[in-house]
């Protein structure tokens, strides 16, 4: 298996008044091709923080983060942080955020629009991702016309559809009741598996976080080996 992804050392920190509180300290983390990885813990426990470093959203204080053998400093220092996100990064949040003003498969070509594809080819492979999570029949539907856990299958088609090589969820069934929570877990589970997907899943939900092969838990900044 090849390294897609990996930290070394990594550290955040915050200033609060005259103290320095450290976010997430000296992170060490390898995933190879094909990983799917939890990490669980309370709020405030350096989660997000992390998953928004490894997507560029947010830069490190310290430490390094290599994707395919290239660094962040690296893309920085081109000043190509917007295309390492583009070209090897997917991101599902908590939140969807459609494009109200586009349809499903409307939203799902975009992020191939926006990578330089043609639109016949965008909406072709959109279709087959929608598909593939259960949306063949509301592919021209707006969000407005979808439910929660509809707009959410959204956003995963439109994180997978330009092959990442890394997946990042940050709270992905968050707003999701429990049957959509399943349903999106045994999407998740068989594109990661159909694709080779490298998944991260930062997560409160237990059952997700217990699909993965590997499972994580912070605390107080720090990356640790989950309990059995």
């Amino acid at each position: 298996m090849s390294v897609v992804l990996k930290t070394e050392n990594l550290t955040k920190s915050y200033r609060d008044g005259e103290i320095t509180v450290d976010v997430i300290h000296n992170i060490n983390l390898e995933l190879q091709k094909g990983d799917f990885v939890s990490i669980q813990g309370a709020s405030g426990a350096g989660k997000s923080t992390l998953l928004s470093i490894l997507g560029a959203i947010l830069l490190p204080d310290s430490g390094t983060v290599t994707v395919n053998g290239k660094s962040l400093t690296q893309y920085k220092n081109e000043g190509r942080l917007h295309e390492y996100r583009k070209q090897h990064i997917g991101f599902i949040f908590q939140n969807h955020y459609l494009l109200p003003d586009f349809t499903a498969v409307e939203n799902v070509m975009m992020s191939l629009l926006i990578r330089g594809e043609k639109r016949n080819s965008a909406r072709e492979k959109s279709i087959e991702v929608l598909e593939k999570v259960g949306l063949k029949e509301r592919i021209n539907h707006y969000p407005s016309q979808l439910s929660g856990g509809e707009s959410q299958r959204v956003a995963v088609a439109r994180a997978v559809v330009h092959k990442p090589d890394i997946v990042l969820a940050d709270e992905p069934t968050g707003n999701l009741d429990s049957n959509n929570t399943q349903k999106f877990i045994r999407i998740l589970q068989d594109l990661q598996k159909t694709n080779q997907l490298t998944v991260l899943v930062v997560t409160h939900e237990a059952e997700l976080a217990a699909v993965a092969g590997r499972k994580y838990f912070m605390k107080d900044g720090k990356l640790l080996d989950a309990p059995h």
